[in-house]
């Protein structure tokens, strides 16, 4: 069965049209990178998905069924470019990823002494044992990442989406926050659709690529999305790529 089936997908918000006609399908256990400029539609389309934000035309269907079923079911782990969290409330690591689970539980139900084991073992999962009783205000951007990825996914969900995970975070936190995400669809299963603004970092850790720009100019290999034509169409423009491997020490930069 597939993951993901969208047919004919519009959306238009406040009479302007973010995304026009999207066709695009993905297997389950996929992992797929959702790249173009800023403004080009790509949260909207998360959004979309997720059935948080309605279209105007087309079908999405996720496992076979409606987004609104599968977001009511638990279907979806989702991690936002920003947690909506006060920094300044004394929230420690372990509280944030308990809320993963106020879904199931009830906003006015504690979590069990079963359940805080479960958002321990996602804690060190994420590598960041010890640290549960952390202030997530006091957190680096990379520590705060994981922990708003341990929360998407202490609820056992089929697909973790996420948009932009990466911001804020250097080149080298980069690389292994990539490589958490494989290694996490590798070993839970996971379908994984992430949105991302750094092209040549995705190529090396995706098994598919969406390039969107209101209209999806491309989706399959990795590696044709650096195609000089579809770059051209994506980005309206001659752009740097700077690709990152996991097969060497150094980067390979393109010119196109």
């Amino acid at each position: 069965m597939n993951a993901l089936e969208i047919r004919n997908l519009s959306v238009t918000l406040s009479g302007k049209e973010i995304l026009k006609d999207i066709n695009l399908s993905l297997e389950e256990g996929k992992f797929l990178g959702i790249v173009g400029p800023n403004g080009s539609g790509k949260t909207t389309f998360l959004k979309s998905i997720l059935g948080i934000i309605k279209h105007s035309t087309g079908e999405v269907r996720v496992l076979g069924k409606s987004s609104e079923e599968c977001l009511k079911t638990g279907v979806f782990g989702y991690v936002p470019q920003h947690l909506n969290l006060d920094i300044n409330f004394p929230a420690r690591a372990i509280d944030v990823v308990t809320m993963g689970l106020y879904g199931r539980l009830g906003l006015f139900r504690w979590p069990s002494k079963k359940e805080k084991e479960k958002a321990l073992e996602y804690i060190e999962l994420i590598g960041m044992a010890g640290n549960e009783n952390f202030q997530f205000g006091e957190m680096s951007g990379g520590e705060q990442q994981r922990i708003s990825i341990a929360r998407a996914l202490v609820s056992n969900p089929k697909i973790l989406i996420l948009d932009e995970p990466s911001t804020g975070i250097d080149v080298v936190g980069q690389e292994d926050f990539y490589h958490l995400l494989k290694g996490f669809q590798k070993r839970l299963g996971l379908t994984i659709i992430m949105v991302s603004h750094d092209i040549g970092a995705v190529t090396s850790y995706v098994d598919e690529i969406a390039c969107l720009n209101k209209i999806l100019y491309y989706h399959g290999a990795p590696l044709g999305a650096l195609d000089e034509n579809v770059l051209e169409r994506l980005y309206g423009k001659n752009v740097d790529i700077m690709i990152h491997s996991d097969r060497c020490d150094k980067c390979e930069r393109l010119r196109k």
